[in-house]
This record gives structure tokens, sequence and C-alpha cells, in this order.
């Protein structure tokens, strides 16, 4: 990931959280305000398979906005990690909500009822 001379504490701190906790959104705003419309379809996908997810806001801190981005090399906000690996920002996860997949690589990680 990073070298540990170059260390970067927020990309420190993204690799703590999405191995701390199984589904993580970064997202503008928080899961129950989103400020985002593409953050707000994400949650609203989360809610509807019934995921259990952890939503950070990426609004707290410009160095947090930014590292995101550099972290997982995806230009756009929000973005969705499933077990520690980057899923995808919003129309990706929207277009596996929409073809089943999201919903079939959640129950396989163990993530939703099957």
């Amino acid at each position: 990931m990073t070298d540990t001379a170059t260390a970067n504490p927020v990309h420190d701190f993204i690799a703590n959280t999405v191995a701390e906790h199984p589904v993580v959104l970064f997202m503008k705003g928080v899961p129950e305000q989103p400020q985002c419309g593409f953050s707000a379809q994400v949650v609203q996908i989360l809610d509807h398979l019934g995921a259990d997810f952890v939503g950070v806001n990426v609004l707290q801190s410009d160095p947090l906005r930014e590292g995101i981005k550099s972290y997982s090399d995806w230009p756009t906000i929000p973005q969705l990690y499933v077990k520690g690996e980057f899923v995808g920002g919003c129309d990706i996860v929207r277009e596996m909500f929409q073809s089943g997949e999201l919903k079939t690589f959640l129950a396989e990680q163990g993530l939703l009822e099957a």
C-alpha cells in the first residue's frame, strides 16, 4: 500500500476503518443525513438490502476528502468498501444493485441473510 517512510496518517485512518468494519461507505454527510444525491442513493441501496454499514463523512476534513480519492485511486465520492476491498462509487453500486450482483456479493461475504 504505502511505504512506511512516506506514511500518510489519512491513509492509515482509512485503512484502519476499512479493516475494522466489514462494510464502510465514505460519503458526503452521514447515513441519516446525506449531503449529496450520490451518497443518498448508496445509503438507500444499502438500507434496502438490509446491509449493516458504517458511514464516514468525508466533509469533516479536507485531508480525508482528498485522501480517500488517492487511497482508492478513484476520483469521486461516495466510495463503498466491503471487507477492506474497494467496491466502487455510486454508479457501480447502483448497477450492481440493479443486476442483483450486490446482494449476492454481500451475501457471499456473510454480510446479508441469503
